[in-house]
């Protein structure tokens, strides 16, 4: 311990963070960097660091721990010596400076001028690892057995358009998430999960099995389109601006996010995979590469196979080239190389006498936004369908449009005209549109919080009646007037869904608009805090010089005796000279060392001030 701690005190500040950073440790009662080299080096720690580990890594490491078994610290020549005693190739033999420089990076060996120290603490756990869960040092160091390549006869091109379908149906059954949830919301259960009323309804929109809902949904949740406002799940300004895009640039935004959360050795693996590796199948592959890696290799593994399905960048369980061009970065490159089979993007329909619409392919973004504030998704496909009733047309109404408007965007978008019986519906709707009214409740009226009025008496009566407005609790006040205990906004979506020509107006009767497509703003990300910045500026606090060295000292006596290792103490002697003595730390008080001779076989006690340095006994002691 005491090599590893003065390593970490001669670190610049940088260097020291960038090694805690890609450490695990328990931070909790560190005080300095004695406490700090303990905490590296407890079992937990190591394990974390040494799963993190790849096989070179771990085959270097297990050729020092061989040598310094056998003659204490050893050198990188010393090393390269024994990995070519192991049978490793040339290639990992020759690159063993640079990857005993990486372990002391990650601070799992100390390096002293040409010589490399491994902790006792990390060749300890190293050996029980060696002995249960990973292969011996020889087999570690041998070279990836060779594959069996075969000649490979699938068209690769049927490979590219069997990713990208599966590509589009993602993206486009995400698109229908977001259509219906910004339409209605879903509720979250308290224990967790959407209802089960709403995980159907949004199932449905979005073409695909109920069973498969959590993962789609959650694949959203995860690139930010869908926001939770208190028991709510809403549409983002993210995912209403994502909806906006090409189905590319939307593939895009999920192909990102997918990679962000791989485990970065995974994604440089297997975006530079090739038949240097151990097999055909990828797990393989990774498992081989990384024996020590447990949970965290195989949780990524999950990810990386499970997710990379769904968004085209595997078929079969192995990556395709766009897959390996998402893992190497090149997210654009992949997008186009896609997008070439995404089916084209159309801005005509057909206009049908039996007032459904039908669009020849994908409509444009826009276009569809709109088409659907006036009509209804009945089919979801390559070529949706979609159909006008007088509801959606009030609908439409409610939300801005009038008549005059819905004609001429349909005129723009159809390549056979507007059929007679549509533009009869829609004159129609819009001459009965406001026959219902729906405001806020009079202050006379609580607690009625709305109300609703017609001149038509006999459309009072079939309100007040009309199951299916019983959830709004309706309650006729008069021959022409109903209340109700909820919100204008929901007495007036609950009339609109029961299809009744209604309008929303303002305590002067004017009409208002109403916007059901409700979107939130994602909450800021919390700031993020810098723990490693906050531990080194606790364990690297400075005093005087001269108190900082005596501390210093006392430290590394303190913890030679917790540890029962026996030091070299230099002392200076009365004449101006230094004697080296191999004393064993008892204790360290009153700023003074009680210690066991080990060559005098006595015990002896020093001032702190007498000595001059401590250092590890050798090896042979």
């Amino acid at each position: 311990m005491l090599e590893l701690a003065a390593r970490l005190r001669g670190l610049p500040r940088s260097q020291l963070a960038s090694a805690l950073e890609s450490r695990e440790f328990d931070a909790a009662g560190v005080r300095d960097l004695f406490d700090l080299a303990e905490a590296l080096l407890t079992p937990d720690s190591i394990q974390h660091a040494l799963s993190r580990l790849d096989r070179r890594h771990l085959a270097t490491l297990a050729a020092a721990l061989q040598v310094t078994s056998e003659h204490g610290d050893t050198t990188a020549t010393a090393v390269q010596a024994e990995l070519v005693r192991l049978g490793a190739s040339a290639e990992l033999s020759s690159a063993a400076e640079r990857l005993l420089r990486d372990l002391a990076d990650v601070l799992l060996v100390v390096p002293s001028g040409e010589r490399v120290h491994v902790p006792h603490a990390v060749a300890t756990r190293l050996g029980v690892l060696m002995g249960r869960d990973l292969p011996d040092a020889a087999e570690l160091a041998a070279p990836a057995p060779p594959v069996l390549v075969g000649v490979d006869e699938v068209d690769r091109s049927l490979l590219e358009r069997r990713a990208a379908e599966a590509a589009y149906a993602t993206v486009a059954a995400t698109a229908e998430l977001l259509a219906e949830i910004g339409s209605q919301p879903a509720r979250e259960l308290a224990k967790g999960g959407l209802a089960l009323p709403d995980s159907k309804r949004l199932a449905e929109a979005s073409g695909i099995a109920l069973e498969s809902l959590p993962r789609l949904f959650h694949r959203a949740d995860e690139a930010g389109l869908v926001v939770r406002d208190g028991a709510f799940w809403l549409e983002s300004e993210l995912g209403a601006s994502w909806t906006q895009q090409s189905p590319a640039r939307r593939w895009r935004v999920l192909a990102e996010c997918w990679r962000d959360r791989i485990p970065a050795p995974l994604r440089d693996l297997v975006a530079r995979r090739s038949e240097t590796l151990t097999a055909t199948d990828l797990r393989d592959d990774v498992r081989w590469f990384y024996p020590a890696g447990g949970r965290w290799v195989e949780d990524g593994l999950d990810r990386l196979v499970g997710e990379a399905e769904a968004l085209g960048l595997a078929v079969a369980g192995e990556p395709v080239e766009s897959g390996r061009l998402v893992l190497a970065g090149e997210i654009d490159r992949a997008a186009r190389r896609l997008a070439v089979h995404f089916p084209a993007q159309v801005d005509k329909v057909y206009l049908q006498h039996d007032l459904t619409i039908v669009s020849p392919g994908p409509l444009e973004p826009a276009l569809d936004a709109r088409l659907r504030g006036v009509a209804d998704v009945e089919g979801r496909d390559l070529a949706s369908t979609y159909r006008v009733n007088a509801a959606s047309v009030n609908r439409g109404l409610a939300a801005g449009e009038s008549a005059e408007s819905i004609l001429e965007f349909l005129r723009g978008l159809s390549l056979t005209g507007i059929p007679q019986p549509l533009a009869y519906l829609i004159g129609e709707a819009a001459a009965r549109f406001g026959s219902v009214r729906v405001a806020a409740a009079d202050e006379a009226d609580a607690p009625a919080r709305a109300a609703i009025r017609s001149d038509d008496e006999q459309l009072i009566r079939t309100l007040a009646v009309d199951q299916s407005l019983a959830a709004v609790g309706l309650r006729q006040a008069g021959p022409h007037r109903l209340l109700s205990r909820f919100p204008p906004e929901v007495v007036f979506w609950a009339l609109s869904d029961a299809r009744y020509p209604v309008a929303a107006e303002d305590a002067k009767g004017d009409i208002i608009r109403l916007h059901r497509h409700r979107v939130v703003t994602a909450p800021p990300l919390p700031q993020k805090t810098d723990p490693i910045g906050a531990l080194l500026d606790r364990v690297l606090e400075r005093g005087e010089d001269g108190a900082t060295e005596q501390a210093w000292l006392a430290r590394q006596l303190e913890a030679a005796a917790r540890s029962k290792e026996t030091l070299t103490v230099t002392v200076r002697m009365p004449g101006g000279q230094t004697a080296d003595y191999l004393l064993a730390p008892a204790s360290v008080a009153n700023g003074r060392l009680r210690a066991r001779d080990r060559k005098a076989d006595i015990e002896r006690t020093l001032p702190l001030s007498a000595i001059a340095a401590v250092s590890p006994a050798p090896s042979s002691v």
